[in-house]
């Protein structure tokens, strides 16, 4: 019986440990919560999974942030709430957009007009952080080197920073020419083109995900916009 008890207070204890540690941080969960996030950003969390993200990217209060094309800011929003006042998020975006941009900014968020293939912000910081935009590196149009646009994001880390990128995933073994026809790009190529930049994987999460996304039709097609199998690998700079 006294064994039987030790063992089930053990078990207890492991319960209470695992939950202790599941519990997303504070402000995450604050920037989560936040009160005054629209409506129009909350409908779209069961998709995007902003809690899980923001955990699984590290991001902590007072964190200097780059965000890689923030588009409609969805992202931006919740990573100025997870760095708080003392923090900074250095929203990246074309120069065309920074204008634009710049009315919808506030608080720690500051606007940075980028250089294709040289991706840099005003300070070294903790995390960038990019959602959806890694497979445009290899749309035509832009002619971009993907590698010196790769090591350029290496540069604008601090030592033991943190690359976030989340993307549309492609089948595997699809040329990067998918990029252009369907927005998508195979997580392989993302995890060689990186590690080649210099950059250490770290791991990979796995909320976004879709197996039942046949990979085969553009991301902005009604039947699966939204629903896309997404990959969400995280690097880091070494020390």
């Amino acid at each position: 019986m006294k064994r039987e008890l030790l063992l089930a207070a053990g078990a207890a204890l492991m319960l209470c440990i695992s939950g202790a540690q599941a519990a997303p941080p504070a402000n995450v969960t604050a920037a989560v919560a936040d009160a005054g996030r629209t409506d129009a950003d909350k409908a779209r969390d069961a998709d995007r999974k902003p809690e899980e993200m923001l955990e699984f990217a590290g991001v902590k209060a007072g964190d200097k942030v780059g965000e890689l094309l923030p588009g409609g800011g969805y992202f931006t929003r919740l990573l100025s709430a997870a760095v708080g006042p003392d923090g900074k998020v250095y929203a990246g975006v074309p120069e065309a957009d920074v204008e634009k941009a710049k009315a919808a900014a506030k608080g720690n968020v500051e606007v940075v007009a980028l250089t294709p293939g040289a991706l840099a912000f005003p300070e070294p910081v903790d995390l960038i952080f990019t959602a959806q935009n890694y497979h445009d590196f290899h749309l035509k149009r832009l002619n971009l080197d993907v590698a010196a646009t790769n090591r350029s994001l290496f540069d604008a880390l601090k030592p033991g920073g943190t690359l976030l990128i989340i993307d549309h995933a492609a089948a595997p073994g699809s040329p990067v020419e998918v990029a252009d026809t369907l927005h998508r790009i195979d997580p392989a190529v993302v995890k060689r083109e990186v590690e080649a930049a210099g950059f250490k994987f770290v791991s990979e999460n796995n909320a976004v995900r879709n197996p039942d996304d046949p990979h085969t039709a553009n991301v902005f097609d009604p039947a699966i916009r939204g629903k896309t199998d997404q990959f969400v690998y995280k690097f880091q700079k070494p020390n």
